[in-house]
């Protein structure tokens, strides 16, 4: 069983660093292309890519709020029951 697990391990290792090297290439070819483009002031998206990346931070922002006032009173009655519970008991 122990064999199977490590020899497992040893096959996902290679592809680990295959994806690690890739990334590592497409972070380089971005930077060379995006950084002296923007230093020379041209806009890395188009118009309608602002305002894609527009409507999604509108998007996401909201959901969070959404998120935070649907979960805001669950989360102050697990604290409080976890203060109950972690105090003395003599107080």
């Amino acid at each position: 069983m122990i064999h199977r697990v490590m020899a497992h391990a040893g096959h996902m290792v290679p592809l680990i660093l295959g994806m690690l090297v890739c990334v590592a290439l497409a972070v380089a070819v971005v930077g060379m292309v995006a950084i002296p483009a923007r230093r020379q002031g041209r806009d890395l998206l188009t118009p309608k890519g602002e305002e894609v990346v527009a409507m999604v931070r509108e998007k996401t922002g909201s959901a969070v709020e959404t998120a935070m006032e649907k979960t805001g009173d669950a989360m102050s009655a697990a604290r409080d029951k976890v203060a109950d519970v972690t105090s003395p008991k003599g107080d």
